[in-house]
């Protein structure tokens, strides 16, 4: 009984970690994950974590989630490990406005994004 298990969408040397409704507009996010796209893992982390933006805490610790993910459900190499992909898209926008003089107002918007990290295993190289 039950429903069939979904095939993967990911290649068998590939692993994910996703982030949905982050408190950063789509911009700002992806010019840190523009900073980790087909670096190294572990050089990717060194980069977040020195990083001065205050998203790329957020941004490193869903690649260490996709570190895990790799490690832990599809036994991969940590140190074999590459981003492929590091790609954000827009999630909600919630609207406030704000009191301005004369009795006017100011519309204020506050985005959201999602992020997906997907890491790579590649052959050591010689």
């Amino acid at each position: 009984m039950g429903k069939q298990a979904a095939a993967r969408r990911l290649a068998d040397n590939e692993a994910s970690a996703f982030l949905r409704a982050l408190r950063s507009s789509a911009q700002k996010l992806n010019l840190v994950a523009q900073t980790i796209r087909g670096k190294d893992a572990a050089d990717a982390l060194a980069e977040l974590t020195f990083s001065r933006r205050r998203i790329a805490q957020d941004v490193r610790k869903v690649l260490q989630a996709a570190i895990a993910n790799a490690e832990n459900n599809h036994q991969l190499d940590v140190d074999d490990l590459v981003v492929s992909q590091a790609h954000v898209g827009k999630a909600l926008v919630m609207k406030r406005f704000e009191a301005k003089g004369r009795g006017r107002s100011g519309r204020i918007e506050k985005p959201f994004s999602h992020l997906t990290i997907v890491v790579r295993e590649v052959e050591a190289k010689a």
